[in-house]
């Protein structure tokens, strides 16, 4: 529930995530959905150009010294986006990018590491990838 974008919420989740969220036990739990969601809408503004904005500057707020206090995880994102801050922000200059044929070739190598598994000869390895993914389609002979 905590994972959805507060406007999604049914009323009885809102009511959920209020009681959660404003029990002090969970101070480190609110200051992170509250970034979560800052992030959330930021990728959700129809003008890319104040998103970048708005991302930028969470990114810098994120990263002050002390601004996650009893959150460690959070300081840390902080600085992983200040440092990375540049590949962040390229979303906003590029309209409808995204990651996703990266990660379908991730998969398909993971797939293929998996299929060859068990294999402690390198050639015997590299063989069984070939004949996995197609490799050695042009070197058979079908006129034997």
């Amino acid at each position: 529930m905590l994972l959805k974008i507060e406007t999604l919420r049914t009323d009885k989740q809102k009511e959920r995530a209020a009681r959660l969220l404003d029990d002090p036990a969970n101070v480190a739990l609110r200051l992170a959905h509250g970034a979560y969601q800052r992030i959330i809408r930021c990728y959700a503004q129809e003008d890319r150009r104040k998103g970048k904005g708005v991302m930028a500057e969470l990114i810098e707020a994120l990263n002050a010294r002390g601004a996650a206090p009893g959150c460690p995880e959070l300081a840390v994102l902080g600085r992983t986006l200040k440092r990375r801050m540049g590949d962040v922000l390229a979303f906003f200059d590029r309209e409808h990018s995204a990651n996703g044929p990266t990660e379908a070739i991730n998969g398909r190598l993971e797939t293929l590491r998996g299929i060859a598994l068990g294999f402690r000869n390198l050639d015997n390895y590299i063989t069984r990838s070939l004949l996995h993914t197609g490799g050695f389609r042009h070197t058979i002979q079908t006129h034997l």
